[in-house]
């Protein structure tokens, strides 16, 4: 499995290997071994798993959790495309404001991983795109806040024409407004609660490491 760190601070992309034959296809979206060596700790603890399904030209985000409690995220595209969106609105980031994309498609299977406090949305770009997302806290609608996807300070690269919006989301603030409110997370604090969510590596068994899957 391939990581590769993106432009906001602390989130990171992986691209499995896959393996073909004539039966279908076989592949790994999340190995611990290369997220622990990726991100330095072991995935979160799972606390939910979430499902949803969109039709071409839906824009689901910019949505964050509240922090604390704060929520980090394992994200795959089960089915279909999408284009994955992840923005740092960490106030005090090293990276605040800046966003990085990552194509979820059927043919790399790539993941992405997002820590605590950042915003995430996605585009899908093709009909009945399956996102399948690992979560480290429950749902809790009170702590479920949403950013503007189109607010032109931040210019995200959504698909031509008019995205397919729930009220919601087209009523959400920008980014700067969200500032103002005193809505966004805190960096530091974030950082502390990521932290907390990971569970300590636990011990492993000498023995060779093989992905493939059994004839």
């Amino acid at each position: 499995m391939k990581a590769r760190k993106l432009a906001v601070e602390g989130a990171i992309e992986f691209t499995p290997h896959a393996f073909p034959d004539d039966r279908g296809l076989f592949l790994s979206p999340f190995q611990e071994e290369a997220f622990t060596e990726a991100h330095g700790a072991p995935l979160f603890r799972v606390a939910q798993t979430n499902h949803s399904v969109s039709r071409r030209g839906v824009v689901r985000g910019i949505h964050f959790t509240t922090t604390p409690p704060g929520t980090a995220k394992y994200v795959y595209c089960a089915r279909g495309k999408a284009l994955d969106i992840v923005v740092d609105i960490r106030t005090g980031s090293p990276t605040f404001g800046a966003w990085d994309t990552v194509l979820m498609d059927q043919r790399d299977h790539r993941t992405s991983y997002f820590p605590v406090g950042v915003g995430h949305a996605f585009v899908a770009l093709e009909d009945d795109t399956v996102m399948s997302y690992m979560l480290s806290g429950s749902y809790v609608a009170e702590h479920e806040l949403a950013l503007s996807v189109l607010d032109p300070a931040l210019g995200l690269p959504l698909t031509a024409g008019e995205p397919l919006l729930s009220a919601r989301d087209r009523a959400a603030p920008t980014l700067a407004e969200a500032r103002e409110r005193g809505l966004l997370p805190d960096y530091a604090r974030c950082r502390e609660i990521e932290s907390a969510h990971h569970s300590p590596v636990s011990p492993q068994v000498p023995g060779p490491h093989n992905e493939r899957p059994l004839p």
